[in-house]
């Protein structure tokens, strides 16, 4: 499969770079210099996944993450100078899949658009068995790859739905942050660090009436998380 890769950012040298490296993979790339070319091209091109600079002129990485999210699950790795842990967790809280700090190692770069790719053809493409899982009226559909709550079908990415598959398959089963980043990026733990966490809380509001009082996605302080029996 040929996958089409949009790299958003306002660096005329940086997005050159980026597109050598994915197109020495195979891989076809469009190009966009802030928030507002990117959401005409994903209007006109079937994109599978994108690579988005945070701080842009017009529209930044933030504003146009969370425009997309709107109606696309379409994986995201923020790109940006700063290293800060607020500007992760607010890229990832928006929606972003994954974040990559400049100067960035293309080995690195490389390898996590892939692993997104996978997560992302997988669940969108890769059919089995029809299988619900339910749990006191939270259904997760492996075959459809939907959510619903109390009869009412929530959006969720991949990685969402990763976290909630591999919880509700091990119900009452704790599982550290390191192990939920492990099973389901696929990756070694040594990058997780808010990274689980913030994907919880998303899940969390989604499918919990209280994101407080959760239902469902218990903690268990200082061991991890789990979904009981």
């Amino acid at each position: 499969m040929n996958y089409n890769i949009l790299v958003v950012d306002d660096e005329d040298e940086i997005r050159d770079a980026i597109e050598i490296y994915l197109r020495n993979e195979g891989m076809k790339v469009f190009k966009a210099k802030d928030g507002i070319e990117a959401l005409m091209i994903l209007e006109e091109q079937e994109i599978h996944l994108i690579i988005m600079d945070v701080m842009m002129p017009r529209m930044d990485g933030i504003k146009a993450t969370f425009k997309i999210r709107e109606s696309k699950n379409i994986p995201i790795i923020m790109l940006s100078a700063k290293s800060e842990d607020t500007d992760k967790i607010l890229g990832l809280n928006i929606g972003a899949d994954d974040y990559i700090t400049k100067p960035f190692n293309p080995v690195e770069l490389v390898a996590r658009v892939k692993s997104q790719l996978r997560r992302y053809i997988n669940f969108g493409v890769y059919k089995q068995r029809t299988d619900e899982i339910s749990v006191r009226g939270l259904v997760l559909n492996k075959a459809t790859k939907t959510v619903t709550v109390d009869g009412e079908e929530v959006k969720v990415t991949p990685i969402e739905f990763g976290i909630l598959e591999l919880l509700m398959e091990n119900l009452g089963r704790v599982f550290s942050i390191e192990e939920i980043y492990e099973r389901v990026w696929k990756e070694p733990s040594y990058n997780a660090d808010n990274t689980v966490s913030v994907h919880i809380r998303r899940i969390r509001e989604k499918i919990e009436i209280n994101p407080r009082d959760p239902r469902y996605l218990k903690v268990v302080w200082g061991i991890g998380y789990k979904i009981e029996k």
